[in-house]
């Protein structure tokens, strides 16, 4: 399965959605209607995902990982209405996961080249003489 595979089963076979009252601003709207979307994913649980995803799910999801349960619990309240917010939430849910599915690019050593290196070090010595000249000579007696 490729990555959009996995992403499309996940959304639509693991996710809980739980939708409650925004508060906030926003007039008698906000105070009558359950329009935040939660979105609840027990990584754990997860039937697509390989052990090395869930780990890598578990560091970038940060905060919004209980790491007791292992739950990733997402929320959106920006729009007015529950579909929009449910949409916005998943959306952000599917970003997280293309970004976790992604093999992370293997970093390649480079060495400082051996100019550099030495124009470094004909700094160092001039500031060195620099701080040198700025000295009071000690007094012989």
């Amino acid at each position: 399965m490729n990555a959009d595979e996995i992403i499309e089963d996940i959304i639509n076979k693991e996710l809980h959605f739980h939708f409650a009252k925004s508060g906030g601003p926003g007039g008698q709207n906000v105070n009558k209607r359950e329009t935040k979307a939660e979105l609840y994913f027990n990584i754990n649980d997860s039937q697509n995902l390989t052990p090395e995803q869930k780990q890598r799910l578990i560091v970038v999801g940060g905060n919004m990982v209980h790491h007791e349960e292992s739950i990733l619990i997402m929320t959106c309240k920006e729009e007015r209405y529950q579909n929009a917010n449910k949409e916005k939430v998943t959306h952000h849910f599917r970003q997280l996961l293309e970004k976790i599915l992604s093999e992370p690019e293997k970093r390649i050593a480079t060495k400082i080249p051996k100019n550099e290196r030495e124009g470094r070090i004909k700094e160092k010595k001039i500031a060195s003489k620099i701080k040198q000249s700025r000295r009071i000579p000690p007094l012989d007696y």
